[in-house]
């Protein structure tokens, strides 16, 4: 009989090291792009065709999470993907070879969130999912500030070298501890949300995400979201470096670890107010902290703003880190489409994350950082107002 730490720590240590799977050298490459004198929008062009690549391919991700019966699987490859962009980007920073390198991370990205949850359901099955996931989070944020306060340091000391080495090692240490939780351990059945075995018929996706209203709301919002959230920090950090108000490696490194240094209490914070209520309100809070951020960029860069820009930007976001997958399979319990669900809404999310780098890059460069800041922010507004029209559909959730 397996016992349940033996399941869970591994769990807890591959939240921790995935870090540099969802995120990785994401954050570092602008500036270590805009040392080696490439400007602002093509920098967004090349992170942005290796989003749109990740997003294309996370909803059939989901699908085949969901059909699996080897879910750690799909965890080894995301770990294989960041050691790959990692080495890419050492190698050349040719445009194409940047683009390809961003290519790998994306699909690391667009592979982990649905695997881990599907993961995480089948320990803990939908009762205890909540929770769980909770502290997964709250694992990963403290996986991401360390893995943040580590590259500053390497990054200052050895140059960018040492910060994709670092991201590299993180991805082999997350394949080495999901190879520790025990395949048994896993339910196939809880871990997709189903009762039933239908590995032999896997589900529509497109369907599932039209047909249910509270799963489609969630992510056109959440697309809204990121069209404006996705590009702030990035170019935050270029303009405190284009200033010379900022050491590049340092800087970034810095807003990460107070981001999601607030990301760990936020997530667990965010867990206690599920159980209690439901993921409605949550999710709402998370999106008024966009334009606050929008307004405080414009009129503030550099280190002065840099505390309470990542503050307001660990609460958003780790309010969403818990909320959402935690909604995602609260509404779909039961259909045996979780993953794919979760991956749906993914899929769309990344439409707005992936336009974002280009749209801030290029209008940066053409109006300025200011106006771009206050623009993005404008883009939580527009997703708060759309969550309350349709409070309706997803309140119960």
């Amino acid at each position: 009989m397996t016992s349940r730490p033996s399941r869970i720590w591994p769990l807890f240590a591959v939240n921790f090291f995935m870090a540099d799977m969802q995120s990785g050298i994401g954050p570092f490459v602008g500036v270590f792009l805009q040392e080696r004198g490439w400007a602002t929008g093509l920098i967004g062009t090349a992170l942005t065709i290796g989003n749109v690549a990740g997003m294309l391919v996370t909803t059939p991700i989901g699908g085949f999470i969901d059909s699996s019966r080897n879910k750690r699987l799909w965890v080894v490859i995301p770990g294989i993907c960041v050691v790959l962009a990692s080495a890419i980007i050492l190698i050349s920073q040719n445009f194409w070879a940047v683009t390809v390198s961003q290519i790998a991370q994306s699909l690391a990205s667009a592979a982990i969130v649905p695997a881990v949850t599907g993961i995480t359901l089948g320990i803990a099955k939908q009762k205890g999912f909540n929770a769980l996931n909770g502290r997964n989070q709250a694992f990963n944020h403290a996986g991401n500030m360390v893995g943040a306060a580590l590259s500053g340091y390497l990054g200052y000391k050895f140059g960018y070298v040492a910060v994709f080495v670092l991201a590299a090692v993180f991805g082999a240490i997350a394949i080495a501890c999901v190879l520790m939780i025990p395949a048994k351990a896993i339910d196939d059945r809880q871990a997709r949300g189903s009762k039933e075995d239908e590995s032999k018929n896997p589900p529509d996706a497109m369907s599932v995400l039209l047909k249910h209203k509270p799963l489609l709301v969630l992510a056109l919002a959440l697309a809204l979201f990121h069209l404006g959230n996705a590009a702030i920090v990035p170019l935050y950090g270029l303009a405190a470096v284009a200033q010379g108000q900022a050491n590049g490696p340092s800087f970034v490194a810095t807003t990460v670890v107070i981001a999601q240094g607030v990301m760990v209490v936020t997530s667990l914070i965010a867990m206690k107010a599920a159980s209690k209520r439901n993921y409605w309100p949550v999710i709402l809070v998370s999106f008024m902290f966009l334009p606050i951020r929008g307004v405080l960029a414009f009129f503030v860069t550099g280190w002065w703003g840099v505390v309470p820009m990542q503050v307001l930007d660990g609460i958003g976001t780790g309010l969403q880190t818990v909320a959402v997958p935690g909604m995602v399979a609260r509404s779909l319990d039961g259909t045996g489409r979780i993953n794919l669900g979760q991956g749906a809404v993914i899929t769309v999310q990344g439409v707005g994350a992936s336009l974002s780098p280009a749209l801030g890059g290029w209008i940066a460069q053409w109006i300025g950082y200011g106006p771009t800041f206050l623009l993005l922010g404008g883009f939580g507004l527009a997703s708060t107002a759309l969550w309350l029209v349709f409070g309706a559909h997803v309140k119960k959730y």
